[in-house]
């Protein structure tokens, strides 16, 4: 460690000469010799790369999502009743929605089979994500059991569901009285963000008004005067006053009152024997689960298919070959096909129900993905807090990506804006049940259907029906 003082004495030297050579004038070396100090002070300031790397470091940090306890997911869906293959849909997407948002599949595997788990258990971040599974065959009853379960025993933060309209109408009761927010897929009553709207009642499923909003640009342009026939709950009586308001804002004509029929009927002669009778070019169905088979037969024997055109929303894959043997060249609306959107999130659910469950997503997969990434979007804009009040004020306004590209949950009345599709009816025999070709894309605005009481909520949106009435 020892130096000669021979050889200190040489490098201060040569230290000097190179400080000295990179001044630009060579000043009097006696005196400046020791100035050329202040560039080796000021070499560190001008290097300084502490403050950049710690710039850095903070920018890359991830927010996450803080949850002390787990996340508790109550899907409430049909799996044993007269909608079972809706309720079928619901589940299966709705696991790969939770899968596509947290990026990693449950602890039920790959695929969620319901008889052989009844949760499903993601991790985003830090977050554990409960997943508990119902069925509540759209009997009312058995949903108010079921979420009773869910609500009291495994104090769920989310409710979703449920198929049947008429058993939302009860989950609503339950949730709002638990402070419990419910998303709704797939039901379609308009009275769910209507006349029973609560602030605790959300959904990513359309609404009568818009099924309507939507085939009615498809029907003013083929035909003018209309009957239809709906069933007697909720859904179809919502589903007939939207299609006779849309409608008629588009210059079409109903020739006779509308006709309602049990959900349970079995034979629809009666019914089809009045639309038979009246001069009307088109009849609008408005029906769900069972009873499709005896209606359309019902139809032919009375010479209703012969007379006038189906004038009705295309259903599901299922189902079209039964229903629409007749009907190929037809253009009707449809909530939801899976040859109709295009965007990556679509892309993936068309390839993992693929390549899981040998199928191609029906009519409503898409809102089951839909409702686990908005659960998912809302807890992240919540940083994963799940207080009631915090919930509510994340989801009014949301607006997400999913297989129908951009969904907006609507602040006023918490109704799903959304694109709906057009399409042509080219065949009925295809395997992947690819019968459309694509017509139009539309994103029905609906009126605000809340009750007057709350209809200051409403603002600048139409209250009561299109024409604001």
């Amino acid at each position: 460690m020892k130096k000669s003082l021979t050889f200190i004495v040489s490098m201060l030297l040569v230290v000097a000469m190179v400080l000295a050579a990179c001044q630009p004038k060579p000043e009097v070396p006696a005196t400046e010799e020791p100035k050329p100090e202040v560039p080796a002070t000021e070499e560190p300031v001008v290097e300084e790369p502490v403050a950049e790397e710690t710039e850095e470091v903070v920018a890359e940090e991830p927010a996450g999502l803080v949850c002390e306890e787990p996340i508790k997911i109550g899907l409430i869906s049909d799996l044993t009743g007269l909608m079972q293959s809706y309720g079928d849909w619901m589940v299966r997407s709705f696991m790969l929605g939770m899968e596509y948002a947290t990026g990693a599949p449950g602890s039920a595997g790959e695929k969620f089979v319901f008889a052989d788990a009844q949760e499903n258990t993601f991790k985003i971040d830090d977050c554990e994500i409960i997943v508990y599974v119902r069925d509540d065959a759209s009997n009312p009853e058995l949903t108010t059991t079921v979420a009773n379960e869910l609500i009291d025993v495994q104090k769920v933060d989310f409710l979703v569901g449920t198929v049947s309209s008429g058993a939302v109408a009860v989950l609503q009761g339950l949730a709002d009285a638990a402070k419990v927010p419910l998303i709704v897929a797939p039901a379609a009553a308009n009275d769910i963000t209507g006349i029973s709207f609560n602030p605790y009642t959300f959904r990513v499923s359309r609404n009568n008004y818009q099924d309507a909003m939507n085939e009615c640009v498809a029907l003013t342009q083929q035909h003018n005067k209309f009957i239809q026939l709906a069933a007697d709950y909720a859904f179809g009586h919502g589903s007939a006053a939207a299609f006779r308001d849309a409608c008629t804002q588009l210059g079409g004509e109903f020739v006779a009152d509308d006709i309602f029929a049990p959900a349970t009927t079995t034979d629809f002669t009666p019914y089809m024997e009045q639309i038979a009778a009246s001069d009307a070019e088109a009849y609008i169905l408005s029906w769900a689960g069972a009873g499709f088979i005896s209606l359309v037969q019902a139809a032919a024997d009375q010479g209703v298919t012969e007379t006038k055109e189906l004038g009705t929303t295309f259903i599901d894959n299922l189902m079209m070959p039964v229903f629409y043997s007749n009907a190929i060249g037809t253009t009707a609306g449809i909530v939801y096909h899976y040859s109709a959107p295009k965007n990556a999130i679509n892309d993936y659910l068309i390839e993992q129900l693929k390549a899981r469950y040998e199928s191609v997503p029906d009519l409503f997969d898409a809102d089951g993905m839909n409702a686990a990434i908005m659960v998912i979007e809302t807890l992240k804009k919540t940083n994963g807090s799940v207080e009631p009040e915090t919930l509510i004020a994340a989801m009014e306004g949301l607006e997400f990506e999913g297989p129908k590209g951009t969904i907006y949950i609507r602040p006023e009345d918490h109704v799903a804006i959304q694109d709906m599709y057009i399409l042509t009816l080219e065949n009925l025999t295809d395997p992947n049940a690819m019968f459309y070709t694509f017509v139009d894309t539309t994103r029905p605005e609906p009126p605000c259907l809340l009750p007057e009481t709350m209809k200051d909520r409403c603002g600048e949106i139409p209250w009561g029906s299109l024409g604001g009435n």
